[in-house]
């Protein structure tokens, strides 16, 4: 009784492995789908220019005008879009950057079901909603910066 229950434990223990490389295979490619791009800035002064922003609002599918509005807003200093940059006031770091369009992207672009960025945002009786194009949920956004 005892050498087939570890016989039956060991084929578990197999079946449980077997499942788990799969969800880490999963997990791998679904990952890769949607990536921001690297932050590049530039300092003059004490302005920082942020010499890629034009790339952003085209991965996100959101307008420029309401990124650049959300940056200001989170770094309490004026910002600006000159051509396919984006000039703020004072010295910032890239990881600054990269760790407030990474909250931008998970409060206003990926879908809080699915998790996936197809979003769209629509209006409707002064209320934004995030609308899934993967799932179809519909979420009402919080903030002003949809």
């Amino acid at each position: 009784m005892l050498v087939r229950e570890q016989l039956a434990k060991s084929e578990y223990e197999k079946l449980l492995k077997k499942v788990q490389d799969k969800v880490s295979e999963i997990r791998k490619d679904s990952t890769s789908r949607f990536e921001l791009p690297k932050v590049d800035i530039m300092w003059q002064g004490n302005r920082t220019f942020f010499r890629n922003f034009s790339e952003f609002p085209k991965v996100l599918r959101r307008e420029p005008e309401k990124i650049l509005q959300y940056l200001s807003k989170e770094f309490a200093t004026p910002a600006q879009l000159a051509g396919d940059k984006a000039v703020f006031v004072g010295k910032k770091e890239p990881h600054e950057f990269t760790s407030l369009l990474t909250r931008y992207v998970k409060e206003y672009v990926e879908c809080p079901m699915c998790k996936s960025p197809d979003t769209r945002i629509e209006k409707s009786n002064r209320v934004h909603f995030l609308v899934c194009e993967a799932c179809g949920a519909k979420s009402p956004l919080k903030g002003q910066y949809a």
